[in-house]
């Protein structure tokens, strides 16, 4: 997806009928598609109308999807693709230092935290935060990269309440679990694209069931967003091969600080009987080993 198509479809989205906008998460999903297929097969991938392509580029700003394929073509003829041509256009592989590369990310990791403060997603974390702790259960899902996360979250959470299932299991069946959940419970999601399919059909399934979801997600137009939910929409952009997933975890740790500050008296409780039985397992080193003779 260009910049200038992002900027465009950011600013009105919102006021798009259905169609176009499944047609253009299509597109957003699928920039190198827009500019090497006709425009009646992205149709039929996205599945829509041919005509709904038209209108889509037509209520940008662009005189015909002609246009709008044109846009991606030449974006395309100059983008990387792929991990391995991302890092060698991201990474100082022949020149620089490993300092110099390690400053420019830590320098970008600080504003990328820095604009988490808008009040904007501080707004949505207090949503997120209290459909989190109103729910019957909340199921976590993250996948490859975003895994991490959701494991994260579902660690922190399971120190201070049983009512964390995190979706994932040997024999690919964890997601089995979720056929348990209803509008009671929430789904607590994190993916950025490339998004994997397996999570975003089990967030298709979970709005069909009226399943609130809350997402952690790079972007407006995201298959993870849903209208029953919230979206905390977090920077992902990385001088490196891979996405920048330290927003996604600051966000993590907030929500579960969030959801135990909500029952203080109880957590400390639970917390303390958690310190007693870390301590009869003996699971941490309490003083250090000394070394073999």
């Amino acid at each position: 997806m260009t910049v200038s198509f992002a900027r465009l479809l950011a600013a009105r989205f919102d006021g798009l009928p259905a169609r176009m906008q499944q047609a253009a998460r299509w597109i957003e999903a699928h920039p190198r598609d827009v500019a090497l297929l006709s425009m009646r097969e992205q149709a039929r991938r996205a599945g829509v109308q041919p005509a709904t392509m038209t209108r889509l580029a037509q209520a940008l700003g662009y005189e015909g999807f002609d246009a709008l394929r044109s846009e991606h073509a030449t974006a395309l003829r100059h983008a990387p693709s792929g991990l391995a041509r991302q890092a060698d256009d991201r990474l100082p592989l022949r020149a620089g230092s490993a300092e110099g590369q390690a400053l420019e990310m830590l320098t970008q990791a600080q504003g990328q935290v820095a604009d988490l403060c808008a009040g904007e997603m501080l707004a949505s974390l207090g949503k997120a935060a209290d459909l989190m702790i109103r729910a019957r259960r909340v199921y976590i899902l993250g996948m490859r990269s975003s895994h991490a996360v959701a494991w994260h979250l579902y660690y922190a959470l399971s120190l201070v309440t049983d009512r964390a299932y995190l979706l994932d299991g040997i024999g690919g069946t964890g997601l089995d679990r979720l056929w348990h959940a209803g509008p009671e419970d929430v789904l607590f999601v994190c993916g950025v694209a490339p998004y994997t399919r397996a999570v975003v059909e089990a967030t298709l399934q979970a709005q069909a069931r009226d399943i609130p979801i809350v997402a952690v997600t790079d972007s407006r137009l995201s298959p993870l967003i849903a209208a029953q939910g919230v979206a905390l929409i977090v920077p992902t952009h990385s001088a490196s091969f891979l996405h920048a997933m330290t927003p996604a975890f600051l966000i993590a740790d907030i929500l579960a600080a969030l959801v135990a500050r909500a029952d203080d008296p109880g957590t400390l409780a639970r917390l303390e009987g958690l310190d007693r039985q870390l301590a009869a397992l003996n699971t941490y080193i309490s003083q250090p080993l000394e070394a073999a003779p």
